[in-house]
């Protein structure tokens, strides 16, 4: 009988290693996946993670929606977890096999974007801003001036990244307007103002954190994780918040509908709710998460950080940004069409 016993026993701890073992495919934003939290997952179920970088929540979508991407997770941005859903790119999440489903922070549990949490969870989020060299220009960083006005001394300097809806979001709200206008006189000042101040620019570039480190550029419209980053390795890096307007968002993991390895995508999910792991997110990548209890995992830097915390006089200045839809997406998408020019 104890023989037979063992050797169940030893079945049963073969079949549960078998099912922790093997793969997983995340597709996310570059340079934005601890390596050290990474490397905890892989130890602790035996499954070697690949991760896919991207630039942008477009080209993200782009490459899913053209079919045998071969991930398992994607990170997309707020807005464009009901694309990928409605799209039938996604699986609705079962959170009987989510136990620090419980963990999601209270605020962003029941989300406009998911209600309830059913098809993502939280990765991170934060805001969007512009970071400045200080060395280069000593005015004023708290406005969107810095790439839609470009002061003499920043021309040829500036760096816009490539998201349409964060840059489109503060552009909007530097002429005036709300987010997701669709007011034609706001938008084509939205229009005029950037295609007037592309030639001032120096590109269009998703990696702003070793570049503002490295004094390749002088300012860029920018996160504010990334901001921190760059500040950490450049003390004469400043992120501003525009007083005209600054975006908010969230960053939230899906489970794609042709997963191959969907077990081991449920044990990323659960992991990276755990506070002790989401905090290791935010400690690379220097955004807030959206897991209850993990400030107390966080470093200490990050408790006090300027980039994490804006200037009361600017705190009611955010907006959240969402996908926009009708009138006012048709204006975005030309504005953006005719800027990648």
């Amino acid at each position: 009988m104890k023989r037979l016993l063992g050797a169940t026993a030893i079945l049963l701890s073969s079949a549960t290693l078998a099912a922790a073992e093997g793969e997983l495919f995340l597709y996310n934003w570059g340079n934005y996946t601890s390596p050290e939290m990474v490397k905890k997952f892989e130890d602790t179920y035996k499954v070697k993670v690949t991760i896919t970088d991207f630039d942008s929540n477009d080209t993200a979508l782009a490459k899913v929606e053209a079919g045998a991407s071969g991930f398992d997770l994607v990170v997309p941005s707020a807005g464009f977890v009901g694309i990928y859903a409605e799209k039938g790119l996604i699986e609705k999440l079962d959170l009987s096999r989510l136990p620090n489903h419980k963990n999601i922070a209270p605020q962003w549990r029941d989300v406009d974007w998911d209600k309830g949490r059913e098809w993502s969870i939280p990765w991170q989020w934060g805001s969007t801003g512009v970071s400045v060299n200080t060395k280069v220009y000593t005015g004023d960083i708290n406005t969107s001036a810095i790439f839609m006005d470009p002061p003499p001394e920043l021309e040829g300097k500036i760096n816009v990244i490539p998201e349409m809806g964060d840059v489109m979001a503060i552009a909007t709200m530097y002429a005036g307007g709300s987010v997701c206008s669709d007011d034609p006189a706001v938008m084509k000042k939205v229009r005029d103002t950037l295609l007037a101040a592309k030639p001032k620019w120096l590109s269009m570039d998703y990696s702003t954190v070793e570049k503002m480190t490295n004094n390749d550029y002088a300012a860029t419209v920018d996160w504010n994780g990334s901001a921190m980053r760059a500040r950490l390795g450049n003390p004469d890096v400043a992120y501003g918040y525009p007083k005209e307007g600054y975006g908010l968002w969230m960053d939230n993991v899906v489970l794609l509908k042709d997963a191959k390895n969907v077990e081991n995508a449920y044990l990323f999910l659960n992991f990276i709710m755990e506070p002790e792991n989401a905090a290791m997110l935010s400690a690379f990548a220097r955004y807030a998460n959206g897991i209850a209890g993990s400030e107390a995992f966080l470093p200490e830097d990050m408790k006090t950080a300027p980039e994490l915390t804006p200037p009361a006089e600017f705190a009611d200045k955010g907006q959240f940004v969402t996908i926009c839809t009708g009138k006012a997406l048709d204006y975005q998408n030309a504005i953006w069409t005719e800027l990648q020019k």
